[in-house]
């Protein structure tokens, strides 16, 4: 099974999140939002020169910064 980073994620495309390399502190946060393990994350969009990127989790929408998605690693599914 290879992982991808959600930041390397294309728009539109989905993934199933299967670890959150993180800071505690920073995990405790992103699980607040609906980051956990095993649910699906779609990329809805990015804004250009690196910035942030539109996440969709469940029915919540979230902008994350390009390095805090490069913590997520997924599993992508289509």
């Amino acid at each position: 099974m290879e992982l991808t980073r959600l930041s390397d994620l294309a728009i539109g495309q989905y993934g199933i999140i299967e670890e959150i390399e993180a800071e505690e502190s920073f995990r405790w946060r992103l699980q607040a939002l609906g980051f956990r393990i095993g649910r699906e994350v779609r990329l809805i969009r990015q804004a250009l020169f690196g910035g942030p990127l539109q996440v969709q989790v469940g029915s919540i929408n979230v902008m994350l910064r390009r390095q805090d998605a490069a913590s997520i690693q997924l599993r992508a599914t289509g």
